[in-house]
């Protein structure tokens, strides 16, 4: 099995349903083990948008990278999100953030995210999972990323579902 961190994020119709409906439809490929609190965020790229619920996720599979990409974007679509523009508003974006601790430079896909170190909407979330989880090119931990970034505007929204820790 593989150790996998899947960001989330949606600022269409009903945000946190959406995020809920995007991890239930995971499995059974993707088995979650535990889910970051949900954050609202600004939009980031094109703000004239509605904000941004976003979250992360850790969990196992055994699929491939590519595979994994696959995956999700078949989720995408079936929970229907249209293809906009670059930094557009969505209904649900999935992303892979971190698949074990792999480098990973090739079409389809670049792991771990190619943003990850300059999006406080993904870092922290990742680091109410995995503070200490070090970026396989940078070296630095999560919580290292994370102080390093702008947070202004990010807030934690209250619980539900699988917004709770698992603790």
């Amino acid at each position: 099995m593989h150790l996998v961190f899947i960001a989330l994020g949606s600022n269409l119709g009903d945000r946190a349903a959406n995020l809920q409906a995007a991890i239930e439809a995971l499995e059974p490929e993707v088995h979650t083990l535990k889910c970051s609190p949900v954050y609202e965020t600004p939009p980031w790229g094109y703000s004239d948008q509605p904000q941004f619920l976003n979250q992360v996720v850790e969990a196992e599979t055994e699929l491939s990278p590519v595979a994994l990409l696959e995956h999700m974007k078949k989720i995408e679509v079936q929970l229907g999100r249209q293809e906009t523009f670059r930094f557009g508003p969505r209904l649900i974006d999935l992303d892979i953030i971190y698949y074990d601790d792999e480098v990973i430079d090739s079409p389809p896909l670049i792991i771990p995210h190619p943003r990850l170190a300059e999006r406080g909407v993904v870092l922290m979330p990742l680091a109410d999972l995995a503070p200490d989880f070090r970026h396989p090119i940078l070296g630095d931990s999560v919580s290292d990323l994370l102080s390093k970034v702008e947070t202004l505007g990010i807030f934690r929204v209250p619980p539900e579902g699988c917004g709770e820790l698992d603790e």
